[in-house]
């Protein structure tokens, strides 16, 4: 199963939207996971058109965003406990933070810092951040992520757009 993974896609703002490369990958996954800062309802509806959505509400989502979405979820494709949270605190401690918060999940996807992370722990548990489509702020490019899970596991994989 192929998983898309994005967050804080902030929009609409501007002209800015969603790279080519990002929308073909969205529509070509069997899940889109968003990790929080759509902003608005439409956005996530036009998300929605592309495939299956999971996704939680961020700092920045309106109200209506904020009343469709839960502030953390989990998701179990073919077996494999994903948990989702849009903020995942400070840097110290992330990991050991997000496996308790999550204590049955495999991994957590997590966004707001706009900088792509991904850490593996001797045990096998993973934190991922994708990192942004559309607003890359201090990190050097626009990303996405992948997560493919077979076998019981799940890989995550970074994508750089453009």
């Amino acid at each position: 199963m192929q998983i898309a993974v994005i967050s804080d896609t902030h929009l609409p703002r501007g002209s800015r939207r969603l790279p080519e490369e990002c929308i073909e990958r969205l529509r070509s996954a069997d899940l889109i996971l968003h990790a929080g800062d759509v902003m608005r309802l439409p956005v996530l509806r036009q998300l929605e058109a592309y495939g299956p959505v999971v996704a939680v509400h961020g700092n920045v989502d309106d109200g209506e965003v904020r009343a469709a979405l839960p502030a953390e979820a989990t998701v179990q494709p073919c077996g494999v406990a994903i948990g989702l949270v849009h903020d995942a605190g400070p840097a110290k401690g992330r990991l050991a933070r997000l496996r308790r918060r999550f204590p049955g999940a495999h991994a957590v996807v997590f966004g707001h810092s706009h900088i792509p992370l991904h850490e593996l722990a001797s045990d096998g548990f993973q934190i991922f951040n994708p990192g942004s489509p559309t607003e890359r702020r201090r990190a050097p490019s626009h990303t996405m992520g992948i997560a493919t899970v077979a076998g019981g596991q799940v890989a995550f994989e970074l994508i750089v757009l453009g």
